[in-house]
């Protein structure tokens, strides 16, 4: 081995062999915390679901458009329908009569 000072070349790796080490420290905690608050949201997540009586999905393929009942059938919950009043049925429908007539009378 050589007296007396390492070349320079010997030095800068050494320092920039440090600092890709801290770099990847960094990088190594970065990654750990990212991890505990993905875990601390899909349990947030988790919770939410089970409050509108739904399953989380298996993975991320699984998950399909759901409909409004789907999910809810094995819970024992049932959604509550508003009821209509027979004045209110007879309004819509009355204005929905005039809307389709103004439709055909625009297109003939």
């Amino acid at each position: 081995m050589p007296r007396g000072r390492p070349k320079k070349q010997d030095d800068l790796l050494l320092k920039s062999a440090e600092m890709i080490g801290w770099a990847l420290g960094g990088l190594e905690r970065e990654i750990a915390l990212t991890r505990e608050r993905l875990g601390a949201l899909t349990a947030q997540a988790n919770r939410l679901r089970a409050r509108l009586g739904r399953r989380g999905p298996a993975s991320a393929g699984d998950e399909a458009p759901r409909t409004m009942n789907e999910g809810k059938a094995g819970t024992g919950k049932r959604r509550r329908r508003r009821k209509m009043s027979p004045e209110a049925r007879k309004r819509i429908s009355e204005m929905m009569k005039k809307r389709w007539a103004e439709r055909r009378k625009a297109k003939g």
